[in-house]
C-alpha cells in the first residue's frame, strides 16, 4: 500500500497481524476509500479541482482508528506492514488529526450517498413524503426501478451498496490488471467513437464518462439509428474489447516472463493499470484531444517492448533495478555482489536441500531442552547474569516465567519454573503481552514491560515488588543502569521515563518527551546518561536532571529501530528501516555519523556490539558491530577502519536477533524461518545449527558460554547446549 496513489482506487491495507482484527481494518479501509471517492462516479466536481485519495492517507486513517479503538497490537503491526511511518502525513497539520477522523469521513460519505439517492438532478425529491419507496420506474435516475427510503441508509445496508454499484459497476480485476485497463480503454474509446449512450433515456441524452464528468452529446445519429445498427456497433465495440484484452494478456505474460529472468522486479502491474485508467479517463474528459497526438502510443497502450522500470517495492527495500544474474554491477562492491549471488543460490534451494547442508552442524536432540509452558508466542528471553542457572522469558500470554535449569546441560532437564502473571483472568489479560524484560546487574530483580504500558519489577523468586504506571502506551524497551538504582523505559506514547526503584515504592525520577513518535529502544551510556530512538527517525542522548537532549542525531531517513552503546561508552550505534546502520562518536561535537554502513538491502532490525575492546572484559580483542537485516544476512563491521569484517549469509529469511557470546568469539543469530546459527566470528563459519518450529524472536547466551536460548512464535523456548 505504501506510496501508491490513484484518483479512484479502492485500496485494501496489507495483511494484518494474527489477533483477528485484520478483517475489521480491511473493511474500514475499503469503506473509507468508497466514502472518500463518493458513491456516484458521474457526480460533477468544480472545474479545475482534482479529487484525490491516496493509499497512504487511508492507511493513516485506519492506523489512527485502530489506535483509538484499543487495538494496540494490531495498530503496531499495521503501521509496520503498511509503512505508514515512512510518509510525511503524520507531520504538520495532520499531526493534530482529530479523533474519530475515519468515522467522520465515513459519515460524510454516507450523507453524500443519501443526498445523491434522495434527489433527482432537477432538485426534486425522489423519496416520497411518507418515506416510502419511489415508484418512478421510468425515471432515468432509477435504472433498477427501485426507490430508497431514508431508513434504509446504513453504511453497509442494501440500499447503500446498490447505490454504489447500480450504475457502471467497477471492473472486476480477476484478469491481469493491464488486461482490465485495456478493456476499459477499448470500451471508453469505442463508445466515444460510436456515440453509444450509457443511459436508457430516449433521444440520445448526454452520456456520462466513468471519470465523473459529463460529455457533450456527439450528435443525434446514434439515437435515430435502427436497432440492427446499434447491435452492429455494440458487436464492434465488443470485438475491440476482446482484441485489447488479448493484446494486454499477451503483454502481461511476456512481462511476467521477463521479470522472472531479472534480478530485480518491474513496475507494479496494478499501479500501472490504475495509472492507465486514470489517464484514459482524463483524456476522454478533455473531449478526445489525446487522439490528435501524432505517432506514438495512446495513453493506455500497453508497451510490449519496455515493460520493466524501477520497482516501488524494490526501491523501498533498498534495491531498485540491477544487473541480470551472473553479471557484475560496477556500482556495488564486489564482496556485496558475491553475497547476493550466494543468497540467490540459497533461494533456489528447496527446504530439504538447505536443511541437508546443515546436518553436519545440527544440534542433537539430547543437546536441546524445550521449555513449553507458555500458551502464546515468546518474545523475549534473558539469562540471569549472576544466578546463571536461571532464565527469564516473556510471552504474548500476558505472563513472564523464570525457569530454573536442572543442571549444566539439556540432559539434566528443568528443575522448576515460576509464573509471573500480568493479568488475573481472561479479560484482565487483554493487551498485557510481555514484550521486553531485563535482569538487574545484581541478578536479584527482573523488570518486565508490557502492552498495557505498565512496567513491573519482580524478585527472582517471582514476587512482585513494584508496579510502575505512567506510560500511556505499550512499553517497547527496558534497561537497568549499571548501579541498579534506575530503570529506563521507552514507550509507544513517545516518551522515555527514568524510574527510581531503590525504595519501597518506585516512582518517576524524570520523564523525557523529546520524540515526536513512538520510542522504540533505549540504552544506558552510564548511570545517568542514555540514548533513545524513535519512529520519528531521530536519536536523542539525554541525561537525568537535564531538561533538553545533550545530543540529537537526525541522519536516518526512516524509523530507527535500535540504539546500542559500545563498551567504552564513546560510540553509539543505531539502525533503521532506511537499510543503514550508523555509528556516532560522542567524543566530538560532530552531528554527522563517524561511519554510515549501507550495504544491507533491506531494513536493519537490530544491532549488537561485541563485548570486546576498550571498556570490556576482553580489551585485547578488536571491537566489532553486528547488524541483522531483513535481507537474511548478518554483517560484522570493524569500527577501527569502517570496513565489513564478515558477512554471514546462511539464513533463508529475515534475521530478527543476534547475540555475541561473553568472550566475543562466537555469534548466535535467529531468523523468522526458525533457523538458529552459531558462528565462529574469526572465521565466519557456522559451527552449530538448529531448526525449530515457527519464527525466532530472540537469542541469548548464558554467562558460561555453554548454552544458547531462542524464543519461538510456536510458544516455546529452545535451550541448546554449546561446546565449541
Amino acid at each position: 500500500m505504501s506510496g501508491n496513489s490513484s484518483r479512484n482506487p479502492s485500496p485494501v491495507p496489507p495483511g494484518m497481524g494474527g489477533d483477528g482484527s485484520g478483517s475489521a481494518a480491511s473493511a474500514a479501509a475499503g469503506a473509507a476509500a468508497a466514502a472518500a471517492t463518493s458513491s456516484n462516479p458521474q457526480s460533477p466536481r468544480p472545474q479545475g479541482q482534482t479529487l484525490t485519495v491516496t493509499s497512504d492517507e487511508i492507511n493513516l486513517l485506519v492506523y489512527r482508528y485502530l489506535q483509538e479503538s484499543g487495538f494496540v497490537h494490531t495498530a503496531f503491526t499495521f503501521a509496520h506492514e503498511s509503512l505508514v511511518g515512512r510518509t510525511n502525513l503524520g507531520k504538520g497539520p495532520l499531526a493534530y488529526l482529530p479523533p474519530g477522523a475515519l468515522i467522520s469521513f465515513l459519515q460524510k460519505g454516507l450523507q453524500y450517498v443519501g443526498i445523491e439517492e434522495s434527489l433527482r438532478e432537477d432538485g426534486t425529491d425522489r423519496i416520497p413524503a411518507g418515506g416510502g419507496a419511489s415508484g418512478d420506474e421510468g425515471d432515468g435516475d432509477d435504472e433498477d426501478g427501485t426507490g430508497v427510503s431514508a431508513e434504509d441508509f446504513t453504511l453497509l445496508g442494501e440500499a447503500t451498496v446498490r447505490a454504489l454499484t447500480r450504475r457502471d459497476p467497477p471492473i472486476q480485476l480477476n484478469v491481469p490488471p493491464q488486461a482490465a485497463a485495456a478493456a476499459l480503454r477499448a470500451r471508453l474509446e469505442e463508445e466515444e467513437r460510436t456515440g453509444i449512450s450509457r443511459s436508457n433515456s430516449a433521444g440520445g441524452g448526454a452520456s456520462r464518462s466513468s471519470s465523473g464528468s459529463k460529455r457533450k452529446k456527439k450528435g443525434s445519429g446514434s439515437s435515430s439509428s435502427s436497432a440492427a445498427a446499434k447491435r452492429k456497433q455494440q458487436a464492434q465495440a465488443q470485438k475491440a474489447v476482446e482484441d485489447q484484452v488479448a493484446k494486454a494478456q499477451a503483454a502481461y505474460q511476456a512481462q511476467q516472463q521477463q521479470q522472472q529472468a531479472q534480478a530485480q522486479g518491474g513496475t507494479s502491474s496494478a499501479s500501472a493499470a490504475l495509472e492507465m485508467m486514470d489517464r484514459a479517463a482524463a483524456r476522454l474528459e478533455a473531449g478526445g484531444k489525446g487522439k490528435a497526438d501524432s505517432g506514438g502510443p495512446t495513453a493506455m497502450d500497453v508497451d510490449e517492448n519496455n515493460s520493466t522500470t524501477n520497482s516501488t517495492t524494490a526501491a523501498a527495500a533498498g534495491g531498485g533495478t540491477g544487473p541480470l544474474p551472473g553479471q557484475l554491477d560496477k556500482n556495488v562492491p564486489l564482496a556485496d555482489q558475491q553475497v547476493e549471488t550466494a543468497q540467490q543460490r540459497q533461494a533456489k534451494m528447496t527446504e530439504a536441500e538447505a536443511e541437508a547442508l546443515d546436518v553436519p552442524t545440527r544440534a542433537r536432540p539430547d543437546q536441546v531442552l524445550e521449555l513449553n509452558q507458555h500458551t502464546s508466542e515468546v518474545f523475549m528471553c534473558a539469562w540471569n547474569p549472576i544466578h546463571t542457572h536461571l532464565i527469564a522469558t516473556g510471552s504474548g500470554d500476558a505472563s513472564a516465567r523464570i525457569w530454573e535449569m536442572g543442571g549444566a546441560d539439556a540432559k539434566a532437564g528443568l528443575a522448576k519454573s515460576a509464573l509471573l502473571q500480568h493479568g488475573q483472568n481472561g479479560s484482565d489479560k487483554k493487551n498485557k503481552d510481555v514484550t521486553t524484560l531485563e535482569w538487574s546487574p545484581s541478578g536479584e530483580l527482573l523488570a518486565t514491560g508490557s502492552y498495557d504500558g505498565v512496567a513491573r519489577v519482580w524478585r527472582r523468586n517471582g514476587q512482585l515488588v513494584h508496579t510502575l504506571r505512567s506510560h500511556r502506551g505499550p512499553i517497547f524497551s527496558l534497561k537497568w543502569n549499571k548501579a541498579g538504582n534506575y530503570l529506563l523505559s521507552g514507550s509507544y506514547d513517545r516518551s522515555t521515563i527514568v524510574w527510581d526503584v531503590t525504595g519501597e515504592v518506585g516512582f518517576v525520577k524524570q520523564q523525557f518527551q523529546f520524540h515526536e513518535a513512538p520510542a522504540l529502544d533505549v540504552d544506558w551510556k552510564d548511570d545517568t546518561t542514555f540514548a533513545s530512538c524513535s519512529t520519528d527517525k531521530t536519536v536523542h542522548v539525554c541525561q537525568v536532571g537535564s531538561d533538553r537532549p545533550l545530543r540529537s542525531y537526525s541522519g536516518h531517513t526512516d524509523e530507527v529501530n535500535a540504539v546500542k552503546w559500545d563498551p567504552s561508552g564513546n560510540l553509539l550505534a543505531s539502525c533503521s528501516d532506511d537499510c543503514s546502520a550508523k555509528v556516532w562518536d560522542l567524543t566530538t561535537t560532530d552531528t554527522t555519523p563517524r561511519y554510515d554502513f549501507k550495504s544491507h538491502k533491506q531494513e536493519i532490525y537490530t544491532i549488537k556490539w561485541s563485548p570486546t575492546g576498550q571498556g570490556s572484559a576482553n580489551p585485547s580483542k578488536p571491537l566489532l558491530l553486528a547488524t541483522a537485516s531483513f535481507d537474511g544476512s548478518v554483517r560484522l563491521w570493524n569500527v577501527q577502519d569502517g570496513t565489513c569484517y564478515r558477512i554471514l549469509s546462511r539464513h533463508r529469511d529475515s534475521v530478527y536477533s543476534v547475540a555475541f557470546s561473553p568472550s566475543g568469539d562466537y555469534l548466535a543469530s535467529g531468523s523468522l524461518a526458525g533457523q538458529l546459527y552459531i558462528w565462529d566470528v574469526q572465521t565466519g563459519v557456522h559451527i552449530r545449527s538448529f531448526k525449530g518450529k515457527g519464527d525466532i524472536f530472540e537469542v541469548s547466551w548464558n554467562k558460561e558460554e555453554t548454552r544458547v536460548a531462542s524464543c519461538f512464535s510456536s510458544n516455546v523456548v529452545e535451550v541448546i547446549d554449546f561446546q565449541p
